[in-house]
């Protein structure tokens, strides 16, 4: 069983292989009534597809925080780590495909005295 952790925004996920006929569960539930939206169910299958690992394990990820993009790109990201730990020759295919790198961008900060992180209260001159 091979292990990897991933996160994205405020989203945190843990990701197990076993070798199986490729099911994917998302914190007990497949992947496909988990995930609404197709581009969420198909970031998932990205590292699988690219390694040509799609049928050869089972796959059960535990995600905390955050929405269900955040969410899935996490998965993606544990994926790819737990995928490495299997074979260390997948590092320049993943790496190529830009699948090992954290995506670190969040959510800004409101500041206070405006309206939003950057926008401000509309300027009365007069």
């Amino acid at each position: 069983m091979h292990h990897g952790i991933g996160r994205r925004k405020s989203a945190t996920a843990r990701v197990w292989l076993k070798s199986g006929s490729g099911s994917i569960s998302v914190n007990g539930v497949d992947y496909t009534k988990y995930f609404d939206t197709d581009v969420s169910r198909e970031a998932l299958l990205i590292p699988l597809n690219v390694t040509g690992k799609a049928k050869n394990f089972d796959i059960v990820a535990n995600v905390q925080g955050g929405g269900r993009t955040g969410q899935s790109d996490a998965i993606k990201l544990g994926i790819s780590r737990a995928l490495l730990t299997t074979d260390e020759t997948l590092r320049l295919v993943l790496r190529e495909n830009d699948l090992l790198t954290v995506d670190s961008r969040v959510k800004e900060r409101k500041k206070y005295g405006q309206k939003a992180a950057r926008k401000k209260f509309q300027f009365v001159k007069r």
